[in-house]
């Protein structure tokens, strides 16, 4: 699952490079796609069952992951990276939202995402969509993700892009943070969004 994890930032760079206005100007840490063409929006609906689009959450800083439930390592592991992220932002934390949106709408029910989202932090989102959807929205971010094993039956597994889209407070696609960035980091990232850079 992680091989793709290599090529993911570098094409990622290169796609913003290639965007008009890509890169903001502004030391980040993590690759800046600042005036990327992709990722503008989204139609999802939560693990409450609201319907949730980007601008739910202007105001905040927006962090959001592809992924699934079953995931054996890269999703948990994000999770709790992102944990740590909102601890070590501490009253900032307030000012981000952590968006988690199943590659797996097969398998992964509204119910089942409002269980496991959240246990990871109540703030947290579980994002979820029916197969066209998904597939449509992961088309738009430039998310790859392919079932593997027992493609016939549940007890597949998923390969996926590992790497988390970061938003500024008004919803314009800011950063690619690379799977198992230093929470550190990350959080230092994010608190430049929030002070306007």
């Amino acid at each position: 699952m992680l091989r793709r994890s290599i090529l993911a930032p570098v094409l990622i760079s290169l796609l913003a490079a290639c965007s008009p206005g890509g890169g903001s100007g502004a030391s980040f840490v993590n690759t800046d796609i600042t005036g990327a063409s992709y990722g503008k929006d989204f139609r999802l609906t939560d693990h409450a069952g609201a319907a949730r689009s980007l601008a739910d959450y202007r105001g905040k800083v927006v962090t959001l992951f592809f992924g699934y439930v079953q995931c054996p390592d890269v999703c948990p592991t994000n999770l709790l990276n992102m944990v740590e992220v909102m601890k070590q932002l501490g009253p900032d934390a307030d000012k981000v939202q952590v968006l988690f949106m199943t590659i797996d709408p097969e398998r992964d029910t509204q119910a089942l995402l409002a269980e496991y989202v959240p246990a990871f932090d109540p703030r947290f989102i579980g994002l979820h969509a029916d197969l066209p959807t998904t597939q449509a929205v992961a088309k738009d971010f430039k998310v790859f993700y392919q079932k593997q094993g027992d493609v016939k039956g549940t007890a597949y597994t998923v390969d996926h892009s590992t790497g988390t889209y970061v938003f500024d407070p008004q919803g314009r696609l800011r950063l690619y943070v690379k799977h198992g960035e230093k929470p550190d980091l990350i959080a230092a990232d994010i608190r430049k969004l929030i002070a306007g850079q």
